[in-house]
């Protein structure tokens, strides 16, 4: 081989799949496929796809703590649940700032009752929210995504594609139902064999713990 001539990878699909994870673990953020497919210089976003589920599979294989998850349309390399509790505890040594309860119930009404008014925010959580969706959308984890069709027209707020990323969701329809979120003791026990609608009012929406954890450190980036 002449001298400054490329040298080509024995196997340039497995070549491939070192490239991708190389670029996952560096990123920032979600990347779509597409991109991915660019700073490869080959392929689209279908052979991305492929290289990324066989990645995987071979994390799977041996037993990896993380895996390739698709979140606001890209991907990322992302830890698994199982090792949360750990990940929680090198969290709670941190002295960086964080999101407060408050921050987090704030942003759960937003993101399961979506466009919403700051007024029916404050009437599911009993109270004033100004400086909390303020903070939030300093953040970038919520904006304003119109007006509302009444007196004044109030803003209405939405939650961003960093509030998909920060907590792992490929979009809104991966948020857990209401249902789901409802500690136990507060579950009241069925009195009738037909199902009733659930009011969904009656039950103020909460994060799970997971994704509390992945917006501990929101307030870093």
């Amino acid at each position: 081989m002449s001298e400054g001539s490329p040298i080509q990878p024995p196997d340039p699909e497995i070549m491939n799949e070192s490239i991708v994870e190389a670029i996952l673990f560096s990123a920032d953020g979600p990347l779509p496929p597409a991109r991915i497919a660019q700073v490869l210089g080959t392929g689209t976003a279908g052979d991305v796809k492929k290289l990324v589920d066989a990645l995987n599979a071979a994390y799977d294989e041996r037993g990896s703590a993380f895996r390739v998850e698709l979140v606001a349309g890209g991907f990322q390399m992302l830890t698994l649940p199982v090792y949360h509790r750990w990940l929680a505890e090198l969290s709670s040594t941190r002295g960086d700032a964080r999101l407060s309860q408050a921050a987090l119930e704030t942003l759960a009404v937003v993101a399961y009752k979506q466009p919403v008014m700051r007024a029916d925010i404050e009437a599911i959580r009993g109270v004033g929210v100004g400086e909390v969706l303020n903070r939030l959308r300093e953040l970038n984890l919520v904006k304003v995504v119109g007006r509302a069709e009444e007196i004044g027209r109030p803003m209405l707020y939405g939650t961003t594609k960093k509030f998909l990323e920060v907590f792992g969701l490929a979009s809104l329809d991966a948020l857990p139902t209401v249902e789901a979120l409802t500690p136990p003791e507060r579950q009241k026990p069925a009195r009738r064999t037909e199902p009733e609608p659930a009011a969904a009012a009656e039950t103020e929406p909460h994060l799970t713990a997971e994704a509390t954890e992945r917006a501990a450190d929101a307030g870093n980036s």
